[in-house]
């Protein structure tokens, strides 16, 4: 696949008219007005442009939270209070979980500041300000650099852009590339590096539904978690410190009560991660037939042996339930994905754009470098079907696969390093202190079972030629039997235990740590990538190229629409409107679903659909308080029109007054090739209803002092006057 070949950013292309696709678009915040406002309004949005950004005043943009980089919060009260996804705090919750006291299983609730738990290497980011520094990075560009040598001339001035915006303040920034490499644009933000678990639900809330759910609707998953932001007493980012006080926010959503109704104005603020809206029909070709098989291929290997450690042991299924769960998200997104990309046609689609595209290019003989674009990619592509399943392999047998290679290469240049320490003592014990988190969630059992397995499929599916050169020995040397490979490493390396660490730190024996097969193993895995990314170079250029001249020409090709850029997990507003969908023929699907549903779905023997005794207590009295709505049902999630991908999971859904209505969570599976191709009619982001989450916080839990924290609105108001 082309994202994994040659790490492309790509963009988001509106393709037909506004009244079908009005929805589709992962926009700046800072282009809003321009781009998007006048629509916005007319659809139901009481707020102005500066309203949701404004870098002099509060905004809603202060509201909005880059969660350790992966996930998406929001700030709901006065007190730093975050909300964001079940399952993007759910290494968190399973941090502080022990078959004791199991949070993932039974929740947790900090019912005191003092019971709120800390949570090394989690941050909270939130936009200072952005800036369109296109200008200043493309006037050190010249016709005759190559791709590598613009990229690095890039880097070299985005750099020195967020050196001269950041030098001297609390902040941090980056300066990130659009439109292949197009445009570029300068953030800045405070990152918060003390973020603390607040609240979350048991799993059988949170996760409800569990892989057979994921990514489907109806749905019926309370998938919220809660935070709180700390900062030192002048509000500015600190270590984690027992003297750091709440964030004090700029701004903070408020929280409606009052629901939602088919065609209601919804709008997504958040960070989504990465969309290959410009992907070209040879690469869905490749993704279809290649690239997105040999991941499914490898997970669902992967997944049947964490499985069955789990289920007979709760220490490992609390060590290892989020490397897991990330493990079968995107084993059902690819299985999905293949299935909608040729079910919707995208390859067709795609093609019919490409066509548009050529009959522009050849229009007129000074358009001659665009002519050759699709050449340029279709040759990259041609090029690197041959390797696409050893890469693969690469990244999802070797450096995603058994935890071990991964971990012994970079503590082994740690180790390597002591030999020339001026501070031994120090740097002995930074490395102790890195194995001890590894050894946290680390199962040796497991690991020793996987990399068993998916080393040897490596080595029966992919060409010897493309293989790591550990392999080679293997066969040489060791029958061509990988499982005596895997028993050598983690009978015998430093790597495989604390104990075996601590013992060659006695000695620091280097002879030692060269022999290790443990460091062995690593080593050749990282070398083969590099050699990898070495060697596929000359394609690197062709593939960068191709769509840095193909996405150039097509925005010149089709003047009439609106483009917007690819998600790179940089700061965007989406919009669209709640409302049920037509999947198939004679099938409807309401907008809304309620605890009824969840009651439904219910089954003591499926641990994906366990419905706690606390809940059905709740449901049989129907005690659901002033969060039933007026048909004093409880609506568990919503669906809206909103365009999101991977990275918008916690990202709020607001109303057109800017209140908090929901929390982004999912996608459905009848448009999962939705982060390929928008479509129109299909796509569907699933929320959290947020009187559901205030539910379970108020009458589950008994949590009601965090609500009371929340700024919640009831009932109509008056209408603010719009700040101009």
């Amino acid at each position: 696949m082309k994202r994994f070949i040659s790490g492309l950013l790509t963009l988001a292309l509106v393709l037909s008219s506004v009244v079908s696709t009005a929805h589709e678009g992962m926009w700046l915040p800072m282009l809003i007005k321009r781009l998007n406002m006048a629509e916005m309004q007319a659809n139901g949005l009481n707020l102005t442009a500066e309203e949701l950004y404004d870098i002099n005043n509060a905004s809603v943009k202060d509201a909005i939270v880059s969660l350790g980089g992966f996930c998406t919060g929001e700030i709901i009260s006065d007190q730093g209070l975050m909300l964001t996804n079940h399952h993007c705090g759910y290494d968190a919750i399973r941090s502080h979980s022990t078959v004791e006291n199991d949070y993932l299983t039974d929740g947790f609730w900090a019912m005191t500041r003092e019971e709120e738990r800390t949570n090394p290497g989690l941050t909270a980011a939130i936009l200072v300000r952005m800036e369109d520094v296109t200008d200043k990075v493309m006037a050190e560009l010249t016709d005759d650099m190559s791709e590598a040598e613009r990229a690095a001339k890039a880097k070299e001035v985005g750099d020195a852009l967020t050196k001269e915006a950041t030098e001297g303040t609390v902040h941090n920034g980056y300066v990130r590339s659009f439109f292949h490499n197009n445009e570029y644009y300068l953030f800045v933000f405070n990152t918060y590096k003390d973020v603390r678990l607040v609240g979350a639900p048991p799993s059988s809330v949170g996760k409800y539904g569990g892989d057979t759910d994921n990514w489907m609707w109806p749905r019926h998953t309370g998938d919220f978690s809660m935070f709180r932001i700390y900062a030192d007493a002048e509000g500015n980012p600190s270590d984690a410190s027992a003297d750091n006080v709440a964030l004090t926010p700029k701004h903070h959503l408020p929280v409606s009560l009052n629901g939602v109704k088919e065609g209601d104005f919804s709008m997504v603020f958040g960070f989504p991660g990465s969309t290959d809206r410009f992907l070209t029909s040879t690469g869905i070709e490749q993704a279809i037939n290649l690239y997105n098989p040999t991941v499914v291929e490898i997970r669902e290997q992967k997944l049947a042996i964490m499985k069955k450690a789990m289920d007979a042991d709760d220490a490992v299924r609390i060590a290892l339930a989020s490397n897991y769960a990330s493990t079968a998200n995107y084993w059902k997104y690819f299985i999905g994905q293949t299935e909608q990309l040729k079910k919707n046609r995208v390859k067709e689609k795609k093609e019919a754009i490409e066509a548009r595209y050529m009959e522009w290019a050849q229009a007129d003989p000074s358009r001659a470098e665009y002519t050759g674009a699709l050449d340029l990619l279709n040759e990259a592509y041609a090029a690197t079907d041959a390797t696409v399943k050893g890469g693969v392999y690469l990244m999802e047998a070797g450096i995603r696969g058994a935890s071990l290679p991964l971990y012994a290469f970079r503590l082994g240049r740690m180790l390597s390093a002591l030999s020339s320490s001026e501070d031994l003592e120090a740097d002995k014990a930074a490395a102790l202190a890195y194995a001890k988190d590894h050894f946290a969630e680390y199962q040796a059992d497991v690991d020793r079972a996987l990399a068993a397995k998916v080393w040897g499929m490596w080595m029966e599916n992919v060409p010897a030629d493309q293989q790591p050169s550990i392999f080679t020995e293997v066969r040489d040397s060791m029958g061509g039997d990988v499982t005596v490979l895997a028993t050598e490493v983690y009978d015998n390396s430093i790597y495989a235990s604390m104990d075996a660490l601590k013992s060659w730190m006695e000695t620091m024996d280097a002879d030692a740590l060269k022999a290790d097969m443990g460091g062995k193993v690593a080593s050749s895995f990282i070398m083969t990538y590099f050699g990898n990314q070495q060697g596929n170079a000359e394609v690197s250029e062709k593939m960068e190229k191709g769509y840095r001249l193909f996405t150039d020409g097509l925005r010149q090709a089709m003047p009439e629409k609106t483009f917007a850029p690819d998600a790179n997990s940089t700061p965007r507003m989406t919009w669209g409107v709640v409302g049920s969908y037509d999947p198939q023929d004679a099938v409807h699907y309401d907008y809304i679903t309620t605890l009824d549903g969840v009651m439904q779905k219910e089954d003591p023997s499926n641990d994906e659909f366990i419905v706690p005794a606390r809940l059905k207590e709740l449901y049989n009295a129907k005690d659901y308080g002033r969060y039933a709505d007026e048909n004093g049902d409880l609506v568990v999630n919503f669906i809206s029109n909103n365009d999101i991908t991977g990275g918008n999971s916690g990202s709020p859904v607001i109303n057109g007054d800017g209140e908090l209505i929901g929390t982004a969570f999912d996608g459905n599976w009848e448009a999962m090739s939705g982060d390929i191709f928008f479509e129109d009619q299909l796509q569907r982001c699933i929320s959290v209803d947020i009187r559901y989450t205030l539910f379970i916080i108020d009458k589950y839990a008994g949590a009601g002092h965090l609500v009371d924290e929340m700024t919640v609105v009831q009932g109509k108001k008056k209408r603010r006057k719009r700040r101009k």
